[in-house]
């Protein structure tokens, strides 16, 4: 699998979140204005305080995505032959890529999820090669593949 058409899909999702949260963040942001040139009814101000709560919310999400595509720009995806940053691989039949945390995407015809560094799983594969085996929860899984 081509980890820079890897990394090129998730700087594409990340990009597309970003955009998305930020158009939310905007929504919320104008209802939460109030016309001071009319008086303001009790309720108009109770919604205009939960937009703003609401906007705050979406603020984080935007710099989360924001955080998410300067660390993907930065990271290399170059080969690897043991788990680090950048580094793709198999495990228990599932595909991972150690960069920065993400929900399943496809890409190049397989599902893949990314981790960060902080991921608990992670504490367990840095270092770790292919055929290596680590414990999570419980379970013994097998590293099938490191890129």
């Amino acid at each position: 699998m081509n980890k820079q058409i890897v990394k090129q899909t998730m700087l594409s999702l990340e990009a597309r979140d970003l955009e998305s949260a930020r158009e939310k963040y905007l929504e919320y942001v104008a209802s939460a204005r109030l016309d001071r040139s009319e008086p303001i009814e009790y309720d108009e101000q109770a919604q205009a305080e939960l937009a703003s709560d609401l906007s705050e919310a979406f603020d984080d999400t935007v710099h989360s995505h924001s955080d998410k595509i300067e660390k993907l720009s930065t990271i290399d995806f170059g080969p690897k032959s043991k788990v680090e940053e950048g580094a793709m691989l198999k495990l228990h039949g599932r595909f991972f890529v150690v960069a920065v945390p993400t929900a399943k995407f496809a890409c190049d015809g397989n599902e893949i999820m990314g981790i960060s560094t902080q991921a608990p799983i992670y504490a367990e594969l840095e270092g770790k090669r292919a055929g290596d085996t680590v414990s999570f929860n419980g379970r013994d899984l097998v590293i099938e593949e490191v890129a």
